[in-house]
């Protein structure tokens, strides 16, 4: 899989997705890494950044460790009621984060729709959520992981273990 390649089909195909009234939001941190190449690439004026870290259904065990990890909070610089956001995310697995993240989303006002692209699906829900947009699918074992990493001049690539 070559990140940058599947960015690029990303791009390409939510090219019919770009209107006046959408929204994009990346979820930190590799989300929000292709919000802030989609907003470069496209010219477009603001972009939202959510956290799941106080929605997560692990915060317990994770704690106060978690929240004080993250790098990136929520910063959504526009009204979210009646907005047509699109979640971005690097890789969509169990489904955990997409749901933290719409309970973050809900907080700040009641959305006309939500639709969710990924970068890469690779399967294994455990909550019934998909992504309506895709560039790659894969079937990874539960003992497989991939992230993705940005390099400093904003070039992207997979760490896979």
């Amino acid at each position: 899989m070559n990140a940058e390649q599947l960015y690029a089909d990303l791009r390409d195909g939510l090219e019919p997705w770009r209107s006046s009234t959408t929204q994009w939001v990346g979820i930190a941190s590799g989300g929000a890494w292709m919000a802030e190449r989609l907003q470069q690439d496209w010219g477009l004026d603001k972009i939202g950044i959510i956290s799941s870290s106080m929605h997560r259904d692990d915060y317990l065990r994770r704690g106060s460790k978690a929240a004080s990890a993250r790098t990136e909070s929520t910063s959504l610089p526009f009204d979210v009621t009646g907005s047509h956001i699109v979640l971005l995310d690097d890789v969509l697995y169990t489904g955990r984060t997409i749901r933290a993240v719409m309970n973050e989303l809900f907080d700040y006002g009641r959305p006309a729709s939500v639709r969710l692209a990924v970068l890469v699906d690779r399967g294994g829900r455990e909550l019934p959520l998909q992504a309506d947009f895709a560039a790659y699918k894969a079937q990874m074992s539960p003992a497989e992981s991939i992230r993705l990493i940005r390099a400093a001049d904003g070039s992207f690539s997979f760490e896979r273990k």
